[in-house]
C-alpha cells in the first residue's frame, strides 16, 4: 500500500510521517527530495539561472533558495514554472524508491499532493490539518515573517479543499500524543494487525 500524505505548511506533515514510520512504514519525504537531490542537480540550476539570472545562485553554484523563493511565491507565473521544472524530477524519485520495495507499505509526504494533481498515484491519502492560528505560529517560529507565512498558505490549495478531497484526516492543534494516536487509529483501520509503535 502506497499512502499519499499531504496538508497546509505548518500543520505537523513531518511529525504524522515520523509516526507513521514508527509503526512500520517506509517513507519518503517530497520536500527532503528537493533540497537534498533536486535543487542540487547542475541541470535544475542552470535552468534557474537562465531564467533568472546570477542573483539565484551563490559563489559556490548552489541555489540561493531565499530568493527563489521570493521569487516564486511573489509570481504565480514564475511559481508555476518553477513547479514544472521541479515536480517531475520528484516524483520520478521517489516513484523509483517505492518501486523498488513493492511489497513494503509506503508512507510519501507530499505537500503539494493534490496541486500536482497526484492523487491517483496513491492507495489511501490521508490530510494533515491544523487551525490557521497555529500554521502561521509554527511557520513565523521557524524564521518567517507574518507576510511570507501568509504568503506560502496562500500558494497552497485552501486546508479545507485538502481535507475534504482525503481519505482520512489527522488533526494536529494539539499535543504530539493527540496526533500520534490519530495516526495508530488510520495505522489500524489499513492494518488491523499492525499495533503501535515497531519496538
Amino acid at each position: 500500500m502506497v499512502i499519499g500524505l499531504t496538508g497546509g505548511i505548518g500543520c505537523g506533515k513531518s511529525t504524522a510521517t515520523a509516526a507513521f514510520a514508527a509503526r512500520g512504514y517506509r517513507t519518503a519525504d517530497a520536500d527532503r527530495i528537493v533540497r537534498e537531490e533536486v535543487l542540487t542537480d547542475p541541470g535544475v540550476l542552470a535552468l534557474a539561472a537562465e531564467r533568472w539570472g546570477g542573483r539565484v545562485l551563490a559563489h559556490d553554484g548552489a541555489l540561493v533558495r531565499p530568493a527563489v523563493a521570493e521569487i516564486v511565491f511573489g509570481s504565480e507565473m514564475e511559481r508555476l514554472w518553477w513547479e514544472s521544472v521541479i515536480h517531475p524530477r520528484v516524483r520520478a524519485i521517489w516513484r523509483g524508491r517505492v518501486e523498488a520495495a513493492p511489497r513494503g507499505d509506503w508512507v510519501v509526504e507530499v505537500p503539494l499532493l493534490f496541486e500536482a494533481g497526484l492523487e491517483k498515484g496513491f492507495d489511501f491519502i490521508v490530510c494533515v490539518g491544523a487551525s490557521r492560528a497555529v500554521q502561521v505560529a509554527r511557520v513565523t517560529a521557524r524564521g518567517m515573517s507574518q507576510a511570507q507565512a501568509g504568503l506560502r498558505i496562500a500558494s497552497q490549495y485552501p486546508l479545507e479543499k485538502k481535507l475534504k478531497l482525503s481519505h482520512a484526516v489527522l488533526w494536529n492543534d494539539g499535543a504530539h500524543s493527540f496526533l500520534d494516536a490519530q495516526v495508530e487509529m488510520v495505522a489500524q483501520q489499513l492494518h488491523p494487525a499492525r499495533r503501535g509503535p515497531a519496538r
